[in-house]
């Protein structure tokens, strides 16, 4: 899988680091993990920062530690200091999870074309 989602493409899939986990465990905590990161909402846009793009990679270690680079919208977003740990409490929330790391990126940078079709719709901006 990769990394990045590019332009034009739904959000990626969380990236999976290979190891000791049974696959139906990493399918589980990967659905959960993406569920949980669509319950944080940026303030100002109606719709959740995975339909977003924000999320570029998710990995599981075999520990059962996430590690997460995440953008924003801009670096001047106002609640860039605190989404972090929103996002760390959405996915420690997950069974199984053990710790959360997010890491925010702004290389490459957030443009509207990797937003989803569902945000697209949420936004009216087709």
């Amino acid at each position: 899988m990769s990394d990045v989602p590019s332009p034009a493409t739904p959000p990626a899939e969380p990236q999976v680091a290979a190891g000791g986990l049974p696959p139906e465990e990493i399918d589980r905590l990967t659905d959960d993990i993406v569920a949980a990161l669509k319950t944080v909402y940026d303030p100002e846009i109606p719709s959740d920062i995975y339909e977003l793009g924000l999320i570029y990679r998710v990995e599981i270690s075999d520990d059962r530690k996430v590690t997460i680079d995440m953008t924003l919208t801009s670096p001047g977003c106002p609640v860039a200091g605190e989404m972090p740990g929103w996002v760390e409490n959405a996915v420690n929330a997950v069974e199984g999870v053990q710790a959360t790391e997010v890491n925010i990126v702004f290389d490459p940078p957030w443009d509207q074309s990797r937003m989803s079709d569902e945000a697209r719709v949420a936004l009216d901006m087709w």
